[in-house]
């Protein structure tokens, strides 16, 4: 479970900028939760403290019940990450790419090479697997960081516009992942533009605008408490609403 309480992280020299300004929220386990909101609302910036790569300046997160500042390391070690920099490295193969990270993780060589293959052949990455990520397309590269970020079979996966620059097969594939994910028990947050993807993959879903909760809920939920027709137009109206809907 990823539990959130009250966090803040400013940015600027006196702290003028309010990235983040008091979000909380819980994301249990078994279930996909989606991170919505417009650019500069803060979904990143929450994200990185999550991921144990930002400190905040005050409020408390936990993962599995580990702190994310007090046991940086353990977080870590269960903790699955897609973050928007892919971050491959370009000489290396996408197998030894994905083969890296799992050493980084300590796997033991015979379970790096189930790990691997078994990711390479659920995400359909055979093809291109031995070529190195220098002359990748954009959703190969994807892939190939889905993969990385899945390899030590974390209990708690953070992804952040995962099916930018995915095809259509692609992404069906990467759906099929995270339910399969989500059947296991594991806890997933998901952060996306995409409201089809929200709406076909997230159990329940935060909203976010201008650094705090403007609302959170299911799809159903949200579109009942917006009035409005579809999550588009809920997502629309209920940021145009303003704090008064934070949940």
């Amino acid at each position: 479970m990823i539990a959130v309480e009250e966090i803040v992280k400013t940015f600027g020299r006196r702290g003028e900028v309010r990235a983040v300004d008091g979000v909380s929220f819980t994301a249990p386990p078994g279930e996909i939760t989606g991170l919505l909101g417009p650019n500069g609302a803060g979904k990143t910036t929450l994200l990185r403290v999550l991921a144990t790569l930002v400190v905040p300046d005050s409020g408390r997160a936990t993962l599995g019940g580990r702190d994310v500042v007090a046991n940086r390391a353990e977080v870590r070690r269960r903790l699955g990450v897609l973050s928007d920099a892919r971050g491959l490295y370009p000489r290396l193969t996408g197998r030894e790419n994905i083969e890296y990270y799992a050493a980084l993780h300590g796997l033991a060589p015979a379970v790096r090479e189930r790990r691997i293959e078994a990711l390479i052949g659920e995400l359909g990455l055979a093809g291109v697997a031995d070529r190195r990520a220098m002359g990748y397309s954009q959703g190969e590269k994807m892939k190939v960081a889905i993969a990385r970020a899945l390899v030590h079979e974390p209990d708690t996966i953070l992804l952040d516009e995962p099916t930018n620059g995915l095809d259509v097969m692609s992404v069906r594939a990467l759906r099929d992942t995270l339910r399969r994910l989500r059947a296991e028990g594991r806890t997933l947050l998901f952060s996306s533009h995409v409201m089809q993807e929200v709406a076909a993959l997230c159990d329940r879903i935060v909203i976010l605008g201008r650094g705090k909760v403007v609302a959170s809920g299911t799809a159903a939920e949200l579109i009942a408490q917006s009035g409005r027709a579809t999550l588009e137009d809920a997502f629309v109206a209920l940021l145009g609403s303003g704090e008064g809907l934070a949940a």
